[in-house]
């Protein structure tokens, strides 16, 4: 499984290896193991982090094609070279890192794109004085990993409100139905009730919104269902797009947890919209693992939802999360103000 992100708004310094190798947890959002990490440099100076991407250590009989697949996708953005970390194995004394054969294909295949490997390093696993190595034989390359909490990236996640997985399982599970039963259920619901119609959607998504501030829990069946027939209405799903910025407002963190929710709490093809609402959001604060996730997660239920379709394809590029900010702009000019919701950012206006 290949995962997809960039570094965000995170300050990512692409000098300093052992720093580097300390921040990967807060770049892509969980802690790596048994892992190859390609990071992009950006065009056109290539001081700055791109296409992030993570994929597990393939067996010695794959790594060329391994390689052959993960190369285009650096290639389809525009970096100017590429720093791979590997992470996992065992160094055996006066022998170079394990998988140095991984990394001699990745060169070849990302050499055939015009993509140099400007670094590659390796250590056993991303903790605190954990050995770590590069591939170069260079004696001052290498040491002890400092505790990656300590990082500058760490800082700047946490002041973010970032959560960092132990590993990509936990944090894909965060998008699991809450009870199948239940989703069953909704789903015999839904498939016998006749064509949405004779409700005020804006009035359900509201309610939904103050039910989330009120922490009254997972909707009802009678909520869950008119809430997914809400978002079947174009000009309810542009309002929701809509609500996605400002990126890391209260806003934008409130509908983050409302698609959340009604992702765990519908059955499919109904939570393909509030995943690739999902998607979104998280997209624009710059956790492109999660969105990846999500977007799947939409294609998975609906795999002609064009707006999730668009979205993977733009994250594999290693489009900047800003670029697609004017999607939501473009969708719902008046944000929130649709819902009439009043946010916890907003400030009441006072006459002049």
């Amino acid at each position: 499984m290949t995962t997809a992100t960039t570094a965000g708004r995170l300050p990512v310094d692409l000098r300093d290896p052992a720093l580097l190798l300390a921040a990967l947890p807060y770049l892509i959002g969980f802690r790596p193991a048994r892992s190859v990490v390609l990071l992009g440099h950006r065009a056109p100076e290539g001081d700055r982090a791109g296409l992030i991407l993570r994929a597990g250590i393939p067996r010695r009989e794959d790594r060329a094609r391994q390689a052959q697949a993960l190369a285009p996708l650096l290639a389809a953005g525009c970096h100017t070279g590429v720093t791979v970390a590997i992470v996992g194995g065992r160094r055996r004394s006066g022998s170079p890192p394990p998988h140095a054969g991984l990394v001699k294909h990745l060169a070849k295949a990302l050499g055939e794109y015009g993509l140099p490997i400007l670094h590659a390093m390796w250590t056993t696993g991303i903790t605190t004085n954990a050995q770590w190595a590069c591939y170069e034989e260079d004696e001052l390359c290498g040491g002890r990993l400092p505790d990656p909490r300590a990082t500058v990236v760490a800082a700047a996640a946490t002041e973010r409100g970032q959560v960092v997985f132990d590993s990509r399982a936990e944090m894909a599970a965060l998008l699991d139905p809450r009870c199948p039963e239940t989703i069953a259920r909704r789903a015999d619901l839904l498939a016998r009730l006749p064509e949405p119609g004779g409700f005020d959607a804006a009035s359900e998504i509201r309610a939904a919104f103050d039910r989330l501030r009120r922490g009254e829990g997972p909707p009802s069946d009678e909520e869950a269902v008119l809430l997914a027939n809400a978002l079947t209405i174009p000009e309810i799903r542009d309002e929701c797009l809509g609500m996605a910025v400002p990126p890391e407002s209260s806003a934008a963190r409130e509908a983050e947890r409302l698609w959340l929710t009604l992702v765990r709490e519908l059955p499919a093809p109904e939570r393909a919209q509030p995943a690739a609402l999902l998607g979104y959001t998280a997209y624009l604060r710059g956790d492109g693992t999660f969105a990846g996730m999500a977007l799947e997660n939409a294609l998975e239920a609906d795999p002609g939802h064009v707006l999730a379709d668009l979205l993977l394809r733009v994250l594999s590029r290693g489009m900047p999360p800003e670029q697609l900010l004017g999607l939501a702009e473009h969708a719902d000019p008046g944000g929130t103000a649709g819902f009439g919701l009043i946010t916890p950012d907003a400030e009441p206006s006072q006459a002049g």
